[in-house]
């Protein structure tokens, strides 16, 4: 399969991509592709078939051409690794929900607010969704918390330091862990910056002597599963919030912008990070923030938002593909556009270290 880069196909502000002329050539010339196949091609085919007959038949959100245009589907869902995860092993962990239910703004949108979300990231090949919605995350609360910037915190730290001893959500660093982990990990190892402990799109081993902590916090909340309520209140007053959703189908491959509708995908395989919601036409939305690189609106997707009670649900019958723990195959049930009311988490007690680099 040809190797792929992060870019992404121009498209009008509000509109699709006009793909009528568009070719595999002109694919790898964008996408810096430098290697061809018959096999990559024929791939690529398919998927620009497939993206052309969604955008003829729909308005409120359309698809483009992204990095992932030789990945079949077997071969993207193969690349999604990193979930979350809600049960017994957090049970005791996680502090006690308290929100203000009569403060919840109608819209939010923490991109807004000075320096409480950092630029998008690219998580590469390496299955850390994870520890990149733990980090952002950590970045977030950190700036609400001191009402200045975040530096830019470090996901390979999580990915090759925090435990896993249960495997839960894979076996850990590029196969995968939770969010709520990570923020048990950083309350007393802290996590230090991008800078100190660069990203290498790989487990690798726990250098400490990279880790010079900028930030800790004491402890996390665990959201309950599949309530609209409390996580709309927590985006629009706590701030970001680390979540998990369903991104194994066709059209979150290759989503390109509008909101996001009918997923029909329950089986919880990726990591990513509530930024707020709002409203477009009419149309509720979730604003998500993903890690890979500049795919959909710039890094991030709008995924329809229903509200309490109208929410979507399915079944997770494929647990091990996302949020389970090593021998866990009880099937879940999930609400919300692509299970976005699966498993939420959040940081808190954010402070900044007291001696910083």
């Amino acid at each position: 399969m040809a190797r792929v880069f992060a870019a992404t196909v121009a498209t009008a502000v509000g509109a699709a991509p006009d793909l009528s002329t568009y070719t595999y050539e002109q694919w790898m010339n964008d996408f810096g592709v430098a290697e061809n196949s018959a096999e990559a091609e024929a791939t690529f085919n398919d998927n620009l078939a497939g993206i052309k007959t969604h955008n003829a038949e729909n308005t409120d959100f359309w698809l483009a051409p992204n990095k992932f245009m030789t990945m079949n589907s077997e071969q993207y869902k193969s690349f999604i690794k990193g979930r979350a995860r809600d049960g017994p092993l957090f049970q005791g962990a996680a502090q006690t929900v308290e929100l203000d239910f009569s403060a919840v703004p109608d819209s939010k949108d923490w991109r807004d607010e000075d320096g409480v979300v950092t630029p998008v990231k690219d998580q590469g090949s390496c299955g850390s969704c994870w520890a990149f919605s733990a980090a952002e995350t950590l970045e977030s609360h950190l700036s609400i918390a001191t009402g200045s910037a975040s530096p830019k915190l470090s996901p390979q730290q999580i990915v090759s330091c925090s435990p896993n001893p249960e495997q839960c959500g894979g076996s850990g660093g590029c196969d995968g862990s939770t969010q709520p982990l990570a923020f048990d990990y950083t309350k007393t190892a802290g996590i230090t910056t991008e800078a100190n402990y660069p990203y290498s799109a790989s487990t690798g081993t726990c250098d400490s002597s990279k880790i010079k902590p900028v930030a800790f916090n004491d402890g996390y909340v665990q959201l309950t599963t599949n309530n609209y309520t409390e996580l709309v209140t927590a985006a629009g007053t706590k701030g970001p919030i680390a979540i998990s959703i369903a991104a194994g189908g066709f059209t979150f491959q290759f989503y390109g912008g509008g909101v996001l509708s009918n997923c029909n995908d329950y089986v919880m395989d990726h990591a990513v990070q509530l930024v707020g919601y709002g409203t477009d036409s009419g149309k509720d939305y979730w604003l998500v923030r993903n890690s890979w690189g500049n795919w959909g609106e710039s890094g991030y997707i709008r995924m329809q938002r229903y509200g309490e009670g109208n929410e979507p649900c399915g079944t997770d019958s494929r647990p091990q593909d996302g949020d389970a723990c090593k021998g866990d195959t009880t099937p879940r049930t999930y609400c919300g556009e692509c299970g976005i009311l699966s498993s939420s988490s959040y940081p808190t007690g954010m402070r900044a270290a007291s001696v910083s680099v």
